[in-house]
């Protein structure tokens, strides 16, 4: 059994090598990093295979490739894609590196061979393994059976650790294979952020978003904290965290009042979000509220039934305004409440004449400041989320609150609208149950659901 090691700048480069030279029959024994990138020099990672077949001789008409880098702007592709014979150009680089990775599965299965190879060949394996093995074959110096079969024991215990680093690399360099060729053209995403790009991609994130976090992270991420999967999503769930703007939820201490006005799209939750509110503020918080009611939406009877019923449970006041006039009165007579939530007509956000019904109700008024809340769906897509927050904005948006995140393992669209707008979300509603289903809305727990999915338990 013959073990040949092979050096390059990067694994997929590595591997390539090791195809070329040993066929698609070689076994993967390890892989690990022997230099780190710097300013001044590249990053060298080694491979060991066993060959399982005769050399081949490599085609004399094969050129070095370039240096890879981490990252690759659209005007370096573009310069580096001349037709001149001094250099293959980034994008011939990718796709080479494609056709490893495509294969890259046949070096999962190589592991549970390896494994299976009993403790002799494997320990005679391991004590080749440390030497540089060049185009001809090397033959170990002869040695004592005791001082053998002492230091097969020790190297296989080498050889198991090294197999199971080399299961991380290989899940790394899987997400290396991109769905799209304007990824290669435009970015070329390091092989430790592979599995990230995949998860945020998947979440439906904007591809302008997605580049902004890579450029930023291959800019700011420490070269120490790329070595393993775990650090890298930690430093992300950073990242990410700093990227949205949230609200913090204040008591209210009288004189003062707070006033919040929800408006949106038909279906998205805002009646029940003010139920669940005004049980938080009246009956939850440390301190209780005086919650007042007031319900412009006389367009649906049963919505109005449904506010009078939430009202009656909780024994709050509640008044209903159907023109503009009535509205001002409406604020008067609820003075002596700390809080006051309005519900609002649902609309389209193309329906331009109700969206100005609202706007006309806030303009009959001056004396009261009027926190306008804007309730979005999290099942909506990324596209149609921005039309509403669009068409919605004449009325002075102040937050947004995102109901249905139990309904929904799609993320990113909150995300980039969150960060497009910078507009702090003040509550996220995670299901149908009045009053527990409501949360203060925290940045860490949006991370949480774009990289791990929705946990209802972790909202409490």
């Amino acid at each position: 059994m013959e073990l040949k090691t092979f050096k390059a700048q990067s694994p997929a480069a590595a591997l390539k090598k090791a195809q070329e030279v040993c066929g698609e029959d070689a076994m993967v024994v390890s892989t690990k990093q022997l230099r780190k990138k710097t300013l001044t020099q590249d990053a060298l990672y080694e491979i060991v295979v066993v060959n399982g077949a005769q050399e081949q001789e490599q085609p004399a008409s094969r050129q070095q490739g370039v240096p890879q880098k981490e990252y690759y702007s659209k005007e370096e592709v573009q310069r580096s894609a001349q037709p001149q014979n001094k250099q293959n150009s980034i994008e011939d680089e990718f796709k080479n590196s494609q056709d490893i990775l495509v294969n890259i599965s046949e070096a999962a299965k190589q592991i549970s061979k390896i494994a299976n190879v009993d403790e002799k060949e494997m320990g005679q394996a391991s004590a080749q393994q440390t030497k540089e093995v060049t185009a001809e074959q090397e033959t170990p110096a002869p040695r004592s059976e005791p001082a053998a079969q002492h230091n097969s024991s020790k190297e296989l215990d080498q050889i198991k650790t090294e197999i199971n680093k080399l299961g991380d690399t290989v899940n790394l360099l899987k997400n290396m294979v991109w769905d799209s060729k304007a990824d290669a053209k435009e970015l070329v995403i390091p092989s430790e952020f592979a599995e990230i790009f995949r998860i945020i991609k998947n979440n439906q994130m904007s591809k302008e978003h997605i580049d902004t976090i890579m450029k930023l992270t291959l800019e700011h991420m420490p070269l120490a904290m790329r070595q393993n999967s775990t650090t890298v999503k930690r430093y992300f769930h950073v990242l990410l965290r700093k990227m949205i703007p949230t609200r913090i939820e204040q008591a209210v201490v009288p004189p003062k009042k707070k006033i919040m006005m929800f408006v949106g799209s038909t279906g998205v939750g805002k009646t029940t979000t003010i139920a669940k509110l005004a049980a938080r503020y009246a009956y939850m918080m440390e301190r209780k509220h005086k919650v007042g009611l007031i319900t412009l939406d006389t367009y649906r009877i049963g919505a109005v039934e449904q506010l009078m019923h939430y009202a009656k449970t909780m024994r709050l006041s509640i008044e209903a305004v159907v023109d503009p006039p009535e509205f001002v009165t409406a604020l008067e007579s609820l003075r002596n409440c700390d809080v006051i939530l309005i519900d609002t007509v649902g609309s389209s956000q193309y329906d331009r004449e109700k969206i100005e019904k609202i706007q006309s109700f806030l303009s009959t008024q001056s004396d009261f400041g009027i926190d306008i809340n804007l309730v979005l769906s999290a099942t909506t897509k990324y596209e149609d989320l921005r039309d509403i927050y669009q068409n919605f904005s004449p009325l002075g948006i102040d937050t947004m609150v995102f109901t249905k995140l139990d309904e929904t393992n799609v993320f990113g669209n909150i995300f980039s609208l969150v960060y497009e707008k910078q507009k702090p979300v003040s509550y996220f509603s995670t299901g149908q149950e009045v009053p527990d289903d409501i949360v203060n809305a925290q940045a860490d727990y949006l991370v949480s659901c774009l990289l791990e999915g929705f946990k209802k338990e972790a909202s409490k």
